[in-house]
């Protein structure tokens, strides 16, 4: 068992995903973890996973919880935070909401002490929510967002650093300004936008549907997500998305004049810089490790047999090639999975050999 930086009991309100995650983890390493959930059924089945224990009910032995971490949705996240604050005055307060402004200003509002509150949210999840999709490495590598908004002292704050350490994520200081601004971008809004694609599909014609390849299943992944749960993300961090759907919204009516006159004079010249401008957002997000670098790829033709992708991976190890990416897509009909292999661009041309002379099939 790996030694927990954490001390002392951590109580965990709410058993979804990311509570049950984790407890997991924190249980792993050895740390006395409290579960509550207003869901009897959620809770039972979070502790009997390994997640934590119930809430001790004996006055001789109360719970003294250091650290509390509320897990709740964004449209009770404050009033839960409150009732915490109130009921374990001397436990540090954080929450994993989406969402930072809305909770601090709720707070404030009802004079909850702030000065041990300190909102947090971890860029990781799921499209499946529920104690049963818990798993202890959910947070590894993973940036968890802390938004100090200057009232909580150092000493405080710590314990919330040792959580997050614990857990194998990556520490990101932000004010709740910051974060609510950059989740929108990076998060909020393109799950507006990949549920708005995956509605278009709703009547296509299941010919249509056949043609679907990995552009689309990328673009449509995280339409899978809750929608009850997005509702309230969504009205909590309205005024940023709405901010950059409206930009967005700009640039469709763009595009969409260029291609509705594709001989006028720039038409072509507009939906290229347009699709330049799609390459260079993209070469802006971080690689492999955080690194700014590019990948290439090729495409490899594997038959839809057990082994046969472990085979591919360990002789791609064979060839001294590191693997940095991998993407699998199934053929539409035909028993046979295309797996894109990224590597560095210097690699590519003798991975392609080394691979055809071993029988692989390279598709691209």
């Amino acid at each position: 068992m790996v030694e927990s930086r954490l001390t002392g009991q951590v109580r965990i309100v709410g058993v979804g995903l990311l509570g049950t995650s984790i407890g997991l983890g924190l249980s792993a390493r050895g740390v006395d973890v409290i579960l509550a959930d207003a869901s009897p059924t959620n809770l039972a089945i979070a502790i009997d996973y390994g997640a934590g224990r119930a809430a001790s009910t004996s006055a001789l032995t109360p719970d003294a919880p250091r650290l509390i971490v509320v897990c709740v949705p964004p449209d009770v996240t404050a009033r839960i935070v409150a009732d915490e604050l109130a009921a374990y005055p001397d436990a540090v307060v954080t929450d994993v909401a989406s969402v930072k402004v809305a909770p601090l200003e709720e707070l404030r509002a009802v004079g909850a002490d702030v000065s041990r509150y300190l909102g947090s949210h971890p860029m990781a999840g799921r499209e499946r929510g529920g104690p049963l999709s818990g798993r202890a490495d959910l947070f590894l590598g993973r940036p968890w967002v802390v938004a100090d908004h200057g009232g909580v002292s150092y000493q405080r704050a710590s314990v919330l650093d040792d959580l997050i350490l614990d857990l194998g994520a990556t520490l990101i200081e932000m004010t709740p300004e910051e974060h609510d601004a950059g989740v929108a971008l990076v998060s909020h809004v393109p799950q507006v936008v990949s549920s708005l694609m995956a509605r278009r599909l709703i009547g296509a014609p299941e010919a249509s549907l056949n043609l679907a390849g990995q552009g689309l299943r990328d673009v449509t992944r995280v339409a899978a997500s809750d929608p009850e749960l997005w509702v309230q993300i969504l009205a909590a961090n309205a005024a940023p998305v709405a901010a950059i759907l409206r930009a967005y919204r700009d640039d469709l009516d763009r595009f969409i004049d260029a291609l509705e006159h594709p001989e006028a004079g720039r038409s072509r010249r507009n939906v290229n810089e347009e699709l330049e401008g799609g390459n260079a957002g993209v070469a802006r997000l971080p690689g492999k490790h955080g690194l700014d670098r590019r990948y290439a790829q090729l495409i490899v033709m594997v038959e839809d047999r057990p082994g046969e992708l472990a085979r591919l991976f360990a002789e791609i190890g064979e060839t001294g090639v590191n693997l940095e990416d991998l993407r699998l897509e199934h053929s539409p009909g035909a028993q046979i999975g295309l797996a894109e292999i990224s590597v560095l661009p210097e690699a590519v041309a003798r991975l392609t050999e080394e691979l055809s002379d071993r029988g692989w099939r390279i598709a691209g």
